[in-house]
């Protein structure tokens, strides 16, 4: 249920965001954390797949909007998902230190009708340690 406080970017981004890990399951991924925190720090989504981490940001746009959602990836954005992703792996390295990192981006453009399509465009920045 929608919370009345909730506003269209929000319900659209939770949607968007509900849709990708839908998208990710139906495509063999498995998710480890969904809206993970570390203070300032947030992964939209973190996934496994064979031998790799998939820390997945997911941007959702209108289809007739201004912007597309690969455009909202700016490089602001990357430094602090790799700060993210670093605290991440750093917290849980016993069960994933083994795992090949990398960073995707869920392009989400939703129709007018709420229709969502998801392309997932992987290895969008280079994982730096």
């Amino acid at each position: 249920m929608i919370e009345q406080s909730e506003t269209d970017k929000g319900r659209i981004g939770r949607l968007g965001e509900e849709a990708v890990m839908r998208w990710l399951r139906q495509h063999g991924f498995e998710i480890c954390a969904r809206n993970w925190r570390s203070g300032a720090y947030e992964l939209d989504l973190v996934a496994r797949k064979y031998d790799r981490l998939h820390f997945v940001e997911v941007k959702t746009r209108r289809a007739d909007g201004l912007t597309s959602p690969e455009a909202a990836l700016t490089p602001a954005k990357i430094r602090s998902l790799h700060r993210a992703a670093r605290l991440y792996m750093g917290t849980y390295k016993s069960r994933y230190g083994n795992y090949e990192p990398q960073f995707d981006l869920a392009a989400v453009r939703v129709a007018a009708d709420d229709t969502m399509q998801v392309d997932l465009i992987e290895e969008v920045a280079p994982f730096a340690w």
